[in-house]
């Protein structure tokens, strides 16, 4: 990946919606020279999608939470990983070094519909105890970082 692959993931990261042609001019090439470059990111697995960003309170998924997961030691990290796979209230799923084995990301309606889910992850095979915070509110997330160049392998 080059400067200028570099530089149309930025400008697809800020906007998804970016014409070819507006993506051209901000590059500096044609259309289907970026239509082409666009085509192999993709392939290549950099670009992995496009999607609407809508706030999660629009939708009644007014509480965001993290929940921290301690891991049973005689349990299979692949199967705890399945079993929160399952939870669609589950956003994002991190696997952490330290006494917590798993930080998650998580969106729901109310404050019961939260502690239900609680309940639902402390059934969960492996899963010895849960740590639970609640945001009080959301000042940014998702920000996009510029793409960097690789490090020399």
């Amino acid at each position: 990946m080059d400067a200028t692959d570099r530089r149309i993931v930025d400008l697809l990261r800020g906007n998804a919606r970016l014409s070819y042609a507006e993506l051209a001019r901000q590059v500096g090439l044609t259309p289907p020279s970026v239509h082409e470059r666009v085509g192999k990111l993709e392939t290549a697995g950099v670009l992995q999608g496009y999607h609407a960003d809508v706030p999660p309170e629009t939708i009644g998924l007014g509480v965001t939470a993290l929940i921290g997961i301690v891991q049973q030691s005689d349990t299979e990290i692949d199967d705890v990983v399945a079993a929160l796979r399952e939870l669609p209230e589950v956003e994002s799923c991190y696997f952490l070094a330290g006494e917590e084995s798993f930080l998650l990301k998580v969106r729901v309606g109310t404050m019961a519909e939260l502690e239900q889910l609680i309940v639902r992850l402390n059934r969960i095979r492996g899963v010895a105890r849960t740590r639970t915070t609640v945001a009080l509110s959301t000042k940014w997330e998702g920000r996009p970082q510029p793409a960097r160049e690789p490090p020399p392998s």
